[in-house]
């Protein structure tokens, strides 16, 4: 039996720790959380003090019972999950589900996994931090109101299917905006002059006007009026200058620089961090703070001047700016600064490699530069040239790191200038005027959508990764390849004293791997600005982040700032859902030549979508679904007539009709009875009977049933929500549990089983005769069902109390009437 249990919340994390205790010690994991706030209801009281409700996953009940087996055995349990607030919730969920006690119970925090650490940490144990707790609670509970009271309100005056966060819905606000400055962006043209010179000794160099001109005419002028002009050097001046290394990373900064130079999404990032540091090669990831302690500075000196030498060696402090800082107490640094790389993985070595790069280059020496400015009159025109040269005297912290920039559009490097002299004659050998454009602002990155976040106050450490992942995989947000568009430029040159033209072509538009809103996205961002000010309010979000900080710091009680929220809130919520109209994102485009009926681009129950018609019109109006990159701002009128050209016919197969058309889920192919979605982003009109008939293939080989139950064929397959089985026209769920390519008969049976269970469990009360059944329903509520017809029914509804009578007149008060058509009279013969 072992007198100690430690307690982490990974595996890699336990095997590193383990190396460093003696054979007295046992590490076990919790593998993350063990205890959350139930998926099907709010688990907030509401009524009461905001207490939530946690309970263990089914996934995570045998993890208990193992470490309450191990806590049973052990004389001290050691909780030693991560020093943030997420880690401090951690540990005391363990402290409650396992049920231990204060005698035997100890909290060890550390910020790096190495021998010394860990050792410090068990001589040093702490109480729980119920502050840390309480701000960990606030945040939840706070995030799981505003989601689980917006998405119903996104389902019912938006989209089925749709979900509203705190932080997510202001992510998403702040690139729909930036998106909207980008369409409505008009540019502007000018004429950029350039010029080349050379000194008396013959070499060259590059020289440009300190403006612009704002039209051909006056840069035509300008140009004119530099024929046969003579050019000397007018003013010359020389000055020192220097460039200081910026401070080691925080979690932000991380991010930020990843991103640039590694080109990792900001997920990946923390992923490939938490590997580096569960193995005990860098601190603690998630922090902003950016001070280093005084051994990690005598570590980064002793490695700077043998390295380097000792010319190289600054020692610096740094303050965190960062309001709130909380998470950990130090920058995010190599464990051990001697090791300069590491051989573990392709990612893991590079991302440690900026990470050791940046914290040795924090405490070098400044880089010292020499910096020429060049100032170029000419005898015809009171207009000078500037040009300007920048030499590196002493490299300093350069030798070893340089920061990127966000937006690619860094300023020119400035080389060396040859060497001149005041009044000197120079020879010019051309200048130039090129037509420039104004640019529109830069589009976000994940980097730069992170430094946005951070400068504004939202969301911490911590929220950054899984917000933008979140905005993602909810469809707000993507990253598509924008080809941009072609636009002409025109040069005029003077060289010889001769003007000469030419015309250019340059891309503008073109976008890779930045951040851009969807329709849907665009759709929700102005329903919940229009209706939730207070909650898409930038200020507000940041307020909120401040009171966490304050819980945290034990100045708040965290009830009362939930209360506070939620009385204005949950008022707010209820008066929207009953009089909001419903979003369309509607935009008229035309009308069309045929019907004389308005063409619109507008979102629909299954996405954005072409509308011929009004829904008022006793004809019903006619739907095509956008293909590819099309969307409502961007789509054409001639583009959205174009879509009603289907359904085509392709030829045959097999004897059969293939046919391409468009349906409510997008575009299809239908063959002998089955029908084949075609793959995101492929043109239905461009679909040649070739490629069709390989996708039905695939689809046949793909619905081939794998086995039989009950008489009844067994498919499978991968949707929206992930990998299925369908048996009886229902589609079941395949979990992680199971080895969804290598599935057994057994298997099958069980989630077969499984489900009509669940179904028999949450039905609560059946009429059969009568086809009308009441059922439990997500989020605690209930459903009355009847038919294809389904009723929500509030979780404050006493179901023990209806009766059929009851039932049958709250299906009568929602049940649709039917509109009243005009019969056409038929004459007989």
């Amino acid at each position: 039996m072992s007198k100690n249990l430690v307690i982490v919340e990974s595996p890699a994390k336990a095997k590193t720790i383990e190396k460093f205790l003696g054979k007295d010690f046992v590490v076990a994991s919790s593998f993350g959380h063990i205890a959350d706030l139930p998926s099907k209801e709010l688990g907030v009281n509401v009524e009461g003090n905001f207490k939530p409700k946690y309970i263990v996953t089914e996934d995570k009940k045998d993890v208990i019972k193992k470490l309450k087996m191990l806590s049973k055995k052990a004389e001290t349990v050691w909780l030693a999950s991560d020093e943030d607030r997420e880690g401090e919730a951690i540990a005391w969920h363990l402290y409650e589900q396992l049920k231990l006690k204060s005698a035997n119970t100890k909290r060890i925090v550390f910020h790096e996994i190495t021998k010394k650490a860990i050792l410090d940490a068990v001589a040093n144990p702490r109480d729980l931090n119920y502050n840390l707790v309480n701000a960990q609670q606030a945040r939840r509970v706070l995030d799981r109101l505003v989601g689980y009271e917006l998405s119903p309100v996104l389902w019912k005056k938006v989209k089925t299917g749709l979900s509203a966060g705190r932080v997510q819905s202001v992510a998403v606000r702040l690139i729909v905006e930036r998106e909207r400055e980008i369409e409505n962006f008009i540019p502007v043209a000018s004429y950029r002059i350039d010029a080349e010179f050379s000194n008396e000794e013959g070499k060259k160099f590059k020289a440009k006007l300190p403006k612009n001109y704002k039209t051909r005419k006056e840069a035509e002028a300008f140009l004119e009026s530099c024929i046969r002009a003579t050019f000397k050097v007018d003013d010359l001046q020389v000055k020192p200058a220097k460039k200081s290394p910026a401070p080691p990373f925080t979690t932000s900064t991380l991010q930020q620089e990843a991103s640039r130079k590694l080109y990792f999404p900001v997920a990946k990032t923390m992923r490939t961090a938490q590997r580096l540091y569960e193995s005990g090669l860098i601190t603690y990831m998630r922090t902003d703070s950016v001070t280093l302690s005084n051994d990690a500075k005598s570590a980064a000196k002793a490695t700077i001047v043998e390295t380097y030498g000792e010319a190289y060696s600054k020692p610096r402090n740094y303050t965190t700016k960062s309001k709130g800082a909380q998470e950990a107490h130090e920058a995010i640094r190599p464990t051990n600064m001697k090791n300069s790389s590491i051989s573990v993985d392709y990612d893991q070595d590079r991302l440690y490699s900026l990470i050791w790069k940046r914290t040795i280059a924090s405490q070098m020496s400044d880089a010292q530069l020499e910096r020429t400015n060049v100032k170029i009159a000419n005898t015809n025109n009171k207009e000078v040239f500037t040009a300007n040269g920048e030499v590196i005297k002493f490299d300093g912290f350069l030798k070893v790191y340089i920061e990127g920039t966000d937006n690619g559009d860094d300023k020119e490097q400035s080389g060396m200038l040859p060497k001149m002299h005041r009044n000197e004659i120079l020879t010019n050998h051309f200048i130039t005027a090129t037509e420039r454009f104004t640019k529109p602002p830069y589009r976000f990155s994940e980097a730069a959508l992170v430094k946005k976040l951070e400068e504004l106050g939202i969301g911490r450490p911590s929220t950054y990764a899984p917000t933008i992942s979140t905005i993602q995989k909810r469809g707000y947000v993507e990253k598509p390849l924008l080809e941009g568009k072609k636009r002409a430029f025109v040069t005029i040159k003077l060289q010889d004293d001769t003007l000469s033209e030419k015309k250019g072509m340059e891309v503008v538009g073109a976008d890779k791997g930045k951040l851009i809103p969807t329709d849907i996205g665009k759709v929700v961002n102005d329903f919940l600005v229009q209706n939730f000010q207070h909650v898409m309010d930038f200020g507000f979000t940041a307020k909120v982040e401040s009171d966490f900080d304050k819980i945290a710091e034990g100045k708040e009680e965290w009830t009362g700032i939930i209360k506070e929220f939620y009385d204005d809130f949950h008022p707010n919520v209820l008066h929207v859902s009953e009089h909001a109209e419903r979003a369309k994102g509607e935009r008229l485009l035309g009308v069309d030549p045929i019907s004389g009926k308005n063409v619109y681009a507008r979102l629909g129950r299954y996405g954005a979508m072409v509308q011929i018609g009004e829904v008022t019109d006793e004809e019903k109006p006619r739907f095509a679904s956008l293909q590819g990159s099309q969307t409502i701002s961007n789509i054409t009128f001639e583009q959205a007539l174009d879509l009603f050209q289907l359904p085509k016919e392709l030829g045959s197969y097999k004897d059969a009709e293939v046919i391409v058309s468009n349906g409510r889920f997008g575009p299809y192919i239908k063959y002998d009875g089955m029908f084949v979605s075609l793959p995101k982003g492929t043109d239905p009109m461009q679909l040649t009977l070739e490629e069709a008939i390989d996708l039905i293939v695939a689809k046949q080989k793909a619905d081939a049933p794998i086995a039989e139950y009950e008489g009844l064929p067994v498919q499978k397959g991968v949707g929206r929500f992930g990998p299925f089985i369908k048996w009886n026209n229902q589609f079941i769920n395949v979990n992680k549990k199971y080895d969804f390519d290598n599935l057994r008969q057994e298997d099958i049976v069980e989630l077969i089983e499984i489900k009509k269970q669940k179904d028999i469990d949450k039905i609560l009360l059946n009429w059969e005769e009568e086809g009308i059944r009441v059922e439990k329903a997500r989020w605690g509520r209930y459903n009355i069902c009847k038919g294809k017809l389904k009723i929500e029914l509030p979780k404050t509804t006493k179901v023990e109390k209806l009766t059929l009578e009851k039932v049958k007149e709250i299906i009568a008060k929602k049940t649709p009437k039917k509109k009243k058509t005009k019969r056409s009279s038929i004459k007989k013969k």
